[in-house]
């Protein structure tokens, strides 16, 4: 008995590179790209942990949950954290950046979330960059939500450590993630006593054995499907068109937020901002009164197959997520986003107009 997933020839190094460069094409980087045998919480923690010690001072930015991880990673490791807390509902500044900095000259070390898919939002990083290179300081970004759904730079941007995955806005598997590293990071690693070592989180591993060896030699088994998986999605991407595979979501996001607008019933963007909606995902502040992680069960009760959910944590009661990521940045995805969240608010007893709301999705298209 055979099948299609199993019995397939080992994945040679020499494959396994030509994902990465794969990758570094994707990223316009001349950085090293490193793909790495898990989700993406993989090199983020291996990342933080290779660079930050007890001498980093780093300013982590916190505009959803990832960011909150983050400090904890920093704080773990003995770097002095201070924290830059920004309301969900909007984004970061390069002013208030520069502002830390000012406060905090010492500061080594930025962290950052490009999009947070959790809420709805998406920080300026080509802004920001600026602001970081002038100050000397190392660099990380989380650009898993964002890769697919907007440009990605990390070379244009001074980013010394950007980890992407390829789960959400490139539509590919969640198994396998990938990280840029420029020569300074690697430097800060080599010279930090407490980076990882012999350790699937110890990215000097992969540059000592994988990449300085001429990437000839593979740490250890890949993850064959993943890897393929991977493979496949980046050829999908190189077919289509990455600038038209992000407009494809920029067109997602501005459909459903005009429809949501539209709709009624008390719906409102939770971003408050436009342009510091992301547009991996959309997210919703349910109507006063309604509970939203209630109102998402009854749509989807309505329509299974919309990409619907309700915050995380403490945002369950007020936030719906609309996640037209992927195989769901389509016009269908969002009509059927909304479709379902106007059942089940007239199911509550609110006036909607759908049909309005479907116009006014039509129309935002992009």
């Amino acid at each position: 008995m055979t099948h299609p997933f199993l019995d397939l020839a080992p994945l040679t190094a020499a494959r396994f590179a030509s994902i990465e460069d794969r990758v570094a094409r994707l990223l316009r980087t001349e950085q090293d790209v490193v793909i790495m045998q898990g989700e993406a919480l993989l090199p983020l923690e291996g990342a933080i942990r290779g660079t930050a010690g007890p001498g980093t001072t780093a300013l982590n930015v916190i505009t959803g949950p990832y960011g909150q991880t983050f400090g904890d990673w920093l704080r773990d490791c003995g770097a002095t954290v201070i924290d830059l807390p920004v309301p969900f509902h909007t984004a970061v500044t390069a002013g208030r950046i520069r502002e830390a900095f000012a406060e905090h000259p010492e500061i080594d070390f930025v962290s950052l979330v490009h999009a947070e898919a959790a809420t709805g939002n998406t920080n300026p990083v080509a802004e920001i960059g600026e602001v970081v290179r002038e100050r000397g300081a190392l660099f990380y970004l989380d650009a898993v939500a964002s890769v697919g759904a907007e440009p990605v730079l990390p070379d244009a941007w001074g980013v010394d450590l950007c980890v992407i995955g390829a789960q959400k806005a490139m539509g590919g598997p969640a198994g396998v993630s990938a990280v840029s590293v420029s020569a300074r990071a690697w430097a800060r690693m080599a010279a930090n006593p407490r980076a990882p070592r012999r350790s699937y989180l110890s990215l000097l591993d992969w540059k000592e054995r994988w990449v300085d060896g001429g990437r000839k030699a593979l740490l250890h088994a890949p993850a064959q499907l993943e890897m393929l998986a991977l493979e496949a999605c980046l050829e999908r991407i190189e077919a289509v068109g990455l600038d038209a595979v992000m407009a494809r979501h920029a067109s997602a996001a501005a459909a459903t937020r005009a429809g949501a607008v539209a709709l009624g019933g008390g719906l409102q963007p939770y971003v408050d901002e436009a342009a510091d909606a992301a547009p991996v995902a959309t997210t919703l502040r349910a109507p006063s009164g309604v509970d939203a992680s209630e109102l998402v069960t009854r749509a989807l009760e309505s329509d299974p197959g919309a990409p619907l959910a309700a915050g995380g944590g403490a945002l369950a009661k007020e936030m719906i997520r609309v996640n037209h990521y992927g195989p769901d940045a389509t016009p269908g995805a969002v009509r059927a986003s909304l479709s379902a969240l106007g059942a089940a608010l007239a199911a509550r007893g609110l006036t909607v107009d759908v049909e309005g709301a479907l116009r006014a999705a039509e129309d935002a298209r992009r």
